[in-house]
C-alpha cells in the first residue's frame, strides 16, 4: 500500500493494530506494527503518548501531536514529504500513527565520505575527522524532492533531521519521518540538510509557500492549533513568511547547534 493510496488513511484511523516490535534505537517508545481492516492490510509505527520522554525545552503538547502537525503542513503544500500520520487510539492509548515506508537498498541521499568519494554531483555540508583522524565529509545529494524536504524543515523548524530520518522509497519518492521534535517557537533548526544555504528558492517553491500562507489564514492554523500551542501556529506563519520576504534557503542561526548529533 502506497502513501498517496486515498485508503491509506482510514485504515490508519480506523485498522485493528497488532504490536510486532519495538524499534529499540529510538529514544521514545516506538511500535512496528501490522494493521488490518476489511481485509486491507499494511504496516505501520504506533508511537503512544505514554512512551514520551518529557523534554524540558518542548514542554507543552505532545512528540505525537507535533509529528501529526508536521504531517498536515507537508500535505498543505502538496509535496506529500511525510507518510500519512494520524492521532488515535492504541493497544497502549492515545498515540500517533504513521505507515511504514520501505526503503530502497543502497540508494542513500545522505552520507559521511571520505573526501575524495563525495559522489559526483553531491552538496558537502561538512568537513570533519572520524574517530580515527581521518578527514570526512557530510554530503548529501542535489535532489529535488531532498531541496523540499529541506524547506518543510525551515517551515516546520524541525531540531533533528538526521540522514537516517530520510527515507527514500523504491518508487523514487523521498520522504522524512520522526517529526516529534519540530514547530518550537525557538530557533531550533538542525539539520544535515544545509547544502543549499544563500541559493534562492525556486520561484514554483515560492509560489507554494505563498499558498500555504493562504492556508494558514484560513482553517489550517485551527487545525494545527489542536496539536500544538497558539504561539507555535503564530510562529509557523513567521517562518513562512520569513522564507518569503528572503526568498532564499537560510544559513545556521547560530544560537543553536546546526547539526544533530549523531548525524544518522
Amino acid at each position: 500500500m502506497r502513501a498517496g493510496d486515498p485508503a491509506v488513511a482510514e485504515l490508519l484511523r480506523h485498522g485493528r493494530l497488532d504490536v510486532q516490535g519495538r524499534l529499540v534505537e529510538a529514544s521514545n517508545a516506538t511500535l512496528f506494527c501490522g494493521i488490518e481492516s476489511d481485509g486491507v492490510s499494511a504496516e505501520c509505527v504506533y508511537k503512544p503518548v505514554r512512551g514520551e520522554r518529557p523534554l524540558w525545552d518542548f514542554p507543552d503538547g505532545t512528540l505525537a501531536g507535533r509529528e501529526v502537525a508536521s504531517y498536515l503542513l507537508s500535505e498543505a503544500t502538496g509535496w506529500g514529504l511525510i507518510p500519512p500520520t494520524m492521532l488515535r487510539d492504541g493497544p497502549f492509548g492515545p498515540g500517533m500513527v504513521q505507515l511504514w515506508v520501505d526503503t530502497e537498498e543502497d540508494s542513500q541521499l545522505v552520507d559521511i565520505v571520505a573526501p575524495g568519494e563525495v559522489p559526483d554531483g553531491w552538496l558537502a555540508v561538512l568537513r570533519a575527522q572520524d574517530h580515527r583522524g581521518d578527514p570526512v565529509v557530510l554530503a548529501h545529494a542535489d535532489h529535488e524532492q531532498l531541496r523540499l524536504l529541506a524547506v518543510l524543515d525551515i517551515v516546520i523548524n524541525n531540531a533533528d533531521r538526521k540522514g537516517g530520518h530520510i527515507l527514500h522509497a523504491p518508487d523514487g519518492r523521498v520522504l522524512g519521518v520522526d517529526h516529534g521534535v519540530s514547530l518550537n517557537t525557538d530557533d531550533k533548526l538542525r539539520t544535515v540538510l544545509w547544502g543549499w544555504i544563500g541559493q534562492p528558492l525556486p520561484d514554483d517553491v515560492v509560489d507554494r509557500l505563498g499558498e500555504l500562507r493562504a492556508l494558514m489564514d484560513g482553517g489550517l492554523a485551527a487545525e494545527l492549533a489542536e496539536h500544538v500551542t497558539p504561539k507555535e501556529v503564530q510562529a509557523v506563519n513567521a517562518r513562512i513568511e520569513r522564507l518569503l520576504a528572503d526568498a532564499m534557503f537560510p544559513a545556521p542561526s547560530g544560537e543553536w547547534p546546526a547539526i544533530p548529533w549523531p548525524a544518522f
